[in-house]
C-alpha cells in the first residue's frame, strides 16, 4: 500500500474536520439551556460546509472527477487545459489515502487511463493503456503492434483529420498524425518525423530490463507481466511514460478518462468523447 495526497484528499481532510466540529456544536447545544445568538466560527464551518463537502468528496470519489491536463503528452487526443471527465464507475473507486479499490471493471486496451505515477502516487497521469498483461508489444518508428501482428500505421492529410473528430492546432505544425489501428482501438497519435519514436528505452528500469528487449534505439519488444500495464503517450516523442518508468501496476489505476469536459483556451472541444 502506498500512500498519495491529491485533491480528493484534501477534500477529505476537509470532510473530517468540518464533520468533527459539526459533532461538537450539536453536542454542545445539548448541554445549553438555549442556543446562543451567534455560533462562532468553527461552528458556522460545521454546521455550513460539512454536508457541501461531503456531497463534493463523494461524487469525486465514487463517481466521477473532473482533473485538468497540464502537458502535450497526450496530444492530440487531450490537449492542453482540457477538463477531463473520468469514470470511476468503469473500474471502482479507490479509498482516500490509499489504493484500495472496489473494483467494478478491469482496464482494457486503448482506454484512456488516469493513474497515480508509480514513483510518486501523489502526482496522476493519463495515459493510453497499450499493453495488457501477457501482451507482447513491438514498438517501431513510432508505432506500435501486438502479438506478432505487423504495425498498422497511416500518416493522415488535414482533410482526413476532421472526419476523425482531430482538429489540427500550432503546436502540431510540421508534425506527423497517424492513424494507428494495430492496436484496437484505432487513434490517431502524433509523431515527430525527425525523431520517429527514437527514444531509448529506459532498461535500468529492473522492471523493463527483465521483460524488454531493444536492439537499437526507438525499437523494442516488451512482454507485459502479470498484474501490470505498458502505458504509452499518443504524443509519441514528446510523453514520459512506460518507456521511462515501467510497467504500471494495476493497483494504481484510478479512473478511465471518458470525454474532455471543456477547455478555456479552445471551446470546440466542450462534451468531446474520447
Amino acid at each position: 500500500m502506498q500512500i498519495g495526497l491529491s485533491n480528493n484528499e484534501f477534500l477529505f481532510g476537509v470532510m473530517v474536520a468540518t464533520g468533527a466540529c459539526r459533532w461538537a456544536w450539536r453536542h454542545k447545544l445539548s448541554q445549553m439551556a438555549e442556543p446562543p445568538l451567534r455560533r462562532p466560527l468553527w461552528a458556522f464551518l460545521g454546521t455550513e460546509l460539512f454536508v457541501i463537502v461531503a456531497l463534493i468528496f463523494t461524487c469525486r470519489v465514487a463517481v466521477a472527477d473532473w482533473p485538468s491536463v497540464p502537458s502535450g503528452s497526450m496530444e492530440p487526443t487531450l490537449r492542453v487545459g482540457d477538463y477531463l471527465l473520468i469514470n470511476h464507475l468503469a473500474y471502482g473507486p479507490r479509498l482516500p489515502f490509499t489504493n484500495t479499490a472496489i473494483e467494478f471493471g478491469q482496464p482494457q486496451r486503448g482506454d484512456v487511463v488516469v493513474f497515480r505515477y508509480p514513483h510518486d502516487v501523489s502526482q496522476f497521469y493519463v495515459k493510453r493503456l497499450i499493453g495488457m498483461p501477457g501482451d507482447v508489444v513491438t514498438f517501431v518508428g513510432g508505432t506500435v503492434a501486438i502479438n506478432g501482428d505487423a504495425p498498422k500505421a497511416e500518416v493522415l492529410a488535414d482533410d482526413q483529420l476532421a472526419s476523425l473528430q482531430v482538429r489540427s492546432t500550432d503546436e502540431d505544425r510540421g508534425q506527423w498524425m497517424v492513424l494507428e489501428t494495430a492496436a484496437a482501438p484505432a487513434r490517431v497519435v502524433k509523431i515527430n518525423p525527425f525523431i520517429l519514436g527514437r527514444t531509448p528505452l529506459n532498461l535500468a528500469d529492473p522492471g523493463l530490463a527483465s521483460h524488454c528487449q531493444s536492439p537499437r534505439g526507438g525499437e523494442w519488444r516488451c512482454t507485459v507481466p502479470a498484474g501490470q500495464y505498458l502505458m504509452l503517450g499518443d504524443n509519441r516523442d514528446a510523453s514520459a511514460d512506460s518507456r521511462e518508468w515501467g510497467f504500471l501496476p494495476h493497483e494504481q489505476v484510478y479512473g478511465k478518462a471518458v470525454r474532455v469536459l471543456f477547455n478555456f483556451r479552445q471551446s470546440g472541444r466542450s462534451w468531446m468523447p474520447l
